[in-house]
């Protein structure tokens, strides 16, 4: 039998990196069974579609989510990617490489 799930690899991603900006691809693909290469993939994703901003900070990459933009299904009209992630439950912090900090909101060092 196939496995499907009713929410995506993407939305799935998004929401780790929303509630954990400092989390790694590793850690992401760990927790939710997927390649890190797939992950990276996703992240490229949505960073094209500008719904994620990604800066360098030290050695880590650091993540920011528009929480403002639409969904992109027809289905989703009149709602944000704030109001999906309202309702995803905030994913637990992998333990393989040990706790992530959150920062919010991320701002501009320079």
């Amino acid at each position: 039998m196939r496995k499907w799930a009713f929410v995506t690899s993407h939305a799935l991603v998004l929401s780790y990196i929303a509630y954990q900006q400092q989390i790694t691809a590793r850690q992401v693909a760990h927790s939710l069974g997927i390649t890190e290469r797939r992950v990276v993939k996703i992240i490229a994703d949505l960073q094209a579609d500008g719904y994620v901003i990604k800066k360098r900070k030290g050695n880590r990459n650091v993540y920011a989510v528009n929480r403002e933009l639409p969904l992109r299904h027809p289905q989703g009209k009149g709602k944000t990617i704030g109001d999906l992630l309202s309702i995803l439950e905030p994913p637990a912090i992998p333990k393989k490489e040990g706790p992530v900090q959150l920062e919010l909101p991320l701002e501009d060092s320079d």
